[in-house]
């Protein structure tokens, strides 16, 4: 039952011990065990993930619905300076997963960050959704005419860019304490987090309907499923 416990909510066997040496020799040596593991998982998951949306994206079950804008939409201008924020997603995505050092937190955050995208491309598959055109003349911006031809219109609500990304700060959030970082940390990680959920306004991926559902859809998961808590502090960083 102790096990089972411990498995749920993520936390690691006993007291956290408090960060020896200076903060990216403390990052380090979390990032170092089992650092292949983490590698060819985060790797081999998101290649997964990618075969499945391609497919959504490009071979939808019906009649796609295009998704309605509102006034938010209107206030916030296309900017292709918004595309390494959008991009960034990416390295945000592992953060969580490469701080730890057991086997079995891997493998629960890798099942839970999982019931998301699944959630997600079901949603995609009984329900094809896009965005409205842009009216914006990609071929001046060389970077998203990229990102548009390979990331078309579809797979748009919820935005899984948005729900994946709020599902890693929840837990993002919970882990700083354990590697003696504060507020400010904190604050960082949040700002980050709606960087990226803005960014895919800015780029036109998405609109802000996509937006909220998928906040609510990694908000959602990332409750429900308990993700990592600790109950230690540990010596701050300055």
């Amino acid at each position: 039952m102790q096990r089972l416990q411990r498995d749920r909510v993520g936390i690691t066997d006993g007291p956290a011990s408090p960060p020896t040496g200076s903060l990216p020799q403390h990052l380090w040596s979390r990032a170092r065990p089992l650092f292949w593991f983490k590698t060819v998982g985060i790797s081999s998951f998101t290649a997964l993930f990618f075969v499945a949306y391609l497919h959504l994206l490009k071979h939808p079950s019906g009649p796609v619905t295009t998704m309605p804008q509102i006034w938010l939409d209107g206030r916030i201008p296309f900017s292709p300076l918004a595309l390494p924020v959008y991009l960034s997603l990416w390295v945000y995505l592992s953060i969580p997963p490469t701080l730890m050092t057991r086997r079995s937190e891997i493998v629960g955050f890798g099942w839970r960050i999982a019931l998301v995208c699944l959630i997600g491309l079901l949603v995609f598959w009984f329900w094809p959704n896009a965005v409205p055109p842009a009216h914006v003349d990609w071929a001046r911006y060389p970077g998203m005419g990229f990102l548009k031809g390979v990331d078309a219109a579809g797979n748009a609500c919820p935005s899984l860019h948005v729900a994946t990304a709020v599902f890693a700060a929840f837990w993002i959030h919970h882990q700083l304490p354990t590697l003696g970082l504060g507020r400010r940390t904190r604050w960082g990680n949040g700002l980050w987090c709606l960087a990226i959920c803005y960014s895919t306004v800015a780029t036109r991926q998405h609109v802000v309907v996509d937006v909220l559902a998928g906040g609510l859809l990694g908000l959602g998961v990332a409750w429900l499923t308990h993700p990592v808590t600790s109950p230690h502090r540990t010596h701050r960083h300055a």
